[in-house]
């Protein structure tokens, strides 16, 4: 099974409540970018997606590129949340290619769950593919990854 781990698009100053900031122009491409890459070299099965506003965004970029491919929002993968429990429920998710939209800090918990590796922070739009048997904690190995263009 494979699990990407992506995070949102560049969003705009915090001038609106966090779970509403908006990506920015250059997000948009950001996100258009890294969905390119990950529709063009993995089939996609399932797609999770953080409820906050940057991050469904980002995942209709996605959702552009690989339109019959189920979608399911989980409110425990914004910002602040355990990566711990994400990664729990993420785990009882059947999908061969599982794409994962979401944010700075728990996107790298989540990751560094998966290696068993010290968190490592992601750019704007990078997308991590990991390779496991099964989702537990130690057991993926990062296979590829994808980073657009930063501003």
């Amino acid at each position: 099974m494979k699990i990407i781990l992506m995070r949102h698009g560049q969003a705009e100053d915090e001038t609106r409540p966090d779970s509403a900031r908006q990506l920015t122009d250059f997000g948009q491409q950001q996100a258009a970018r890294t969905a390119q890459y990950i529709t063009a070299n993995y089939t996609l099965d399932y797609l999770v997606v953080s409820p906050y506003t940057r991050a469904q965004q980002t995942l209709a970029q996605l959702q552009s590129r690989a339109i019959d491919v189920p979608v399911k929002i989980q409110n425990n993968i914004t910002p602040a949340d355990d990566a711990h429990t994400a990664l729990a429920t993420l785990a009882t998710i059947d999908a061969e290619c599982l794409v994962v939209v979401c944010h700075m800090s728990i996107v790298a918990y989540i990751a560094s769950l998966l290696t068993g590796d010290s968190p490592e922070s992601f750019a704007l739009a990078e997308a991590r593919i990991f390779e496991m048997e099964f989702v537990m904690t130690g057991m993926a190995t990062e296979i590829d990854r994808f980073v657009p263009i930063q501003p």
